[in-house]
């Protein structure tokens, strides 16, 4: 992958995790371009299959295309951020990210959104006045 499509992918999620809309100038770890169908499903490599992540979600994502609802108990698939509307499958409650829909549900479930450590950080964030909400769609 160039360094052209990698800065284009960047800038179109504002520099966030599309997932956990985690700043990438507050992670400790490097962003990665995830790809959201993955290449061994036949996912492409353009930008209408890439995703700016964060280290943890995209470990946590892997090449899982689906999960389970834990209110339903049923396989979902997951948050697609070029098809699906954020705000739509999402909303903040503090610190703690919760899951609108069976798709956001599922996708907060198998990326580990909400791990302790996840939560601390994004409510010091918080604290020091930095917003997680969002100010688009897609």
């Amino acid at each position: 992958m160039d360094a052209r499509l990698k800065a284009q992918v960047r800038r179109r999620a504002r520099f966030r995790c599309e997932y956990c809309q985690f700043p990438e100038r507050f992670a400790e770890l490097s962003f990665q371009i995830d790809h959201i169908i993955a290449r061994q499903h036949s996912g492409k490599n353009d930008t209408a299959n890439l995703a700016f992540a964060c280290f943890r979600c995209n470990s946590h994502k892997g090449t899982n295309l689906a999960g389970i609802d834990p209110r339903s108990g049923r396989v979902i698939r997951l948050f697609h951020p070029r098809q699906d509307a954020w705000e739509e499958n999402f909303a903040w409650n503090g610190s703690r990210l919760n899951g609108l829909t069976p798709v956001g549900r599922a996708t907060i479930s198998v990326l580990r959104i909400n791990r302790p450590d996840a939560v601390l950080a994004r409510a010091a964030l918080i604290e020091e006045g930095i917003s997680f909400a969002i100010t688009r769609r897609r």
